[in-house]
């Protein structure tokens, strides 16, 4: 572990993760609250404000991780995070000028630029971390996050309240500029300039025959197609379980995702310490069914102790899960398709997440609450039993080389 910790790469990367996770929850969560004072906590509006976030990942992650195998990682980085601050300066711009419902416009392009930077972080730590270090590697970023989303929410939602919606957008504009400087850092990262002769669609159809070619590929892309939808269903709610069936108000959804976020936290060490002697396949299928499991009984809640307890435990075991496939992913897949690996799965997970969320308004207002999220639950399951499809046996011969 001390290892890890010496190696320069890992550091740089993880510290500009942290600052870049910080100010996406400090935005997001600005948002929704600017959102809901605007709409008078309408969950149509609140839904869409989670498709505008998550279709431009659905279009644009195949097409970001083909050219994140072909550009430069570390230009990659930090350009990510400079067109980040561009973004969020032009949501200010139009809050400034009070044309609120361009918010909407303004947080797409947040979203595209992140499709082209996010894959080269696994790109770094491919060719600069050993790779008996990666799940270590994954499991201590992924605990890392953790305390900020922790700590986010509730930097969130004191920056909104203290400050206003347009102080808290100026901050966000310094985080991301902060995390491109310190990748500046990072040694040079060339790519063979070879790759650029080849036509991007060309590239485009090579990523998805080394995904066809792989058992375990498809069955992952199909269990996030499922997670995806199934979540999206739900995650434009998620403020209205905390006021209509706890009887809180709004701003208390900050603790939940505290509570959410030190479970992720817990879930993370313990997959960077023994995560990798366990079999991937058991894991998803405890993790993605307790998910189902909680969702069920946070609906049907009305007490905030069995509500928090619920978040806490998903977040240690989605947080377990994530950094053991995760890694495993990594070790799997050839250097040269990892960008359009992520970007021929993640369309899946953010098809399913913008269909869900595009949904979730109108079957609140028709089914109420706890018929949509026990939907949500049914859908999820199903991604449980289809990961009983993953063949790994150990973590050292799960690796896989499909033709490409």
């Amino acid at each position: 572990m001390t290892t890890l910790f010496q190696n320069r790469v890992f550091r740089i990367v993880a510290l500009a993760d942290l600052m870049q996770q910080l100010a996406i929850w400090v935005r997001n969560i600005a948002l929704l609250f600017y959102v809901m004072e605007q709409t008078n906590n309408d969950p149509v509006a609140v839904s869409l404000l989670t498709v505008f976030e998550y279709a431009p990942i659905f279009l644009f992650s195949f097409i970001g991780g083909a050219f994140a195998d072909r550009w430069n990682p570390k230009r990659t980085m930090i350009a990510g995070d400079l067109l980040s601050a561009l973004s969020v300066a032009a949501i200010l711009l139009f809050v400034l000028a009070g044309s609120w419902q361009a918010v909407f416009a303004a947080t797409i392009v947040s979203a595209i630029v992140s499709q082209f930077s996010q894959p080269s972080s696994a790109i770094m730590f491919k060719r600069h971390v050993p790779e008996e270090l990666v799940g270590a590697a994954i499991g201590i970023t992924q605990s890392l996050m953790s305390l900020f989303i922790i700590v986010g929410p509730i930097i969130g939602t004191l920056l909104y309240s203290l400050l206003g919606i347009t102080n808290s957008l100026v901050i966000l504009i310094g985080l991301f500029l902060a995390a491109a400087a310190i990748q500046l850092a990072l040694p040079p990262s060339p790519r063979n300039p070879e790759r650029r002769t080849v036509p991007i669609l060309e590239d485009i159809k090579e990523g998805i025959r080394y995904v066809r070619g792989s058992r375990n590929l498809v069955v992952i892309a199909l269990m996030f197609a499922c997670i995806g939808l199934g979540s999206g269903i739900i995650q434009p709610l998620d403020i209205y379980i905390v006021t209509e069936r706890l009887g809180l108000d709004k701003e208390n959804i900050q603790w939940f995702y505290a509570l959410s976020g030190a479970g992720m936290l817990i879930g993370g060490a313990a997959a960077a310490v023994g995560g990798t002697k366990l079999n991937p396949r058991g894991v998803a299928f405890t993790g993605i069914a307790f998910l189902s499991l909680s969702i069920v009984i946070e609906a049907l809640s009305v007490w905030v102790p069995l509500t928090a307890a619920m978040r806490f435990l998903v977040g240690v075991m989605m947080a377990f899960m994530q950094t053991v496939l995760g890694a495993l992913m990594i070790k799997m897949v050839e250097e040269a398709y990892i960008g359009r690996v992520n970007g021929a799965i993640t369309p899946l997970l953010m098809a399913g997440i913008v269909a869900g969320s595009a949904m979730a308004g109108f079957l609140m207002k028709t089914y109420t609450l706890v018929p949509v999220y026990c939907l949500s639950a049914g859908i999820i399951l199903i991604a449980a039993f289809v990961s009983l499809g993953l063949r790994f046996e150990t973590a050292a011969n799960s690796a896989e080389h499909p033709p490409a």
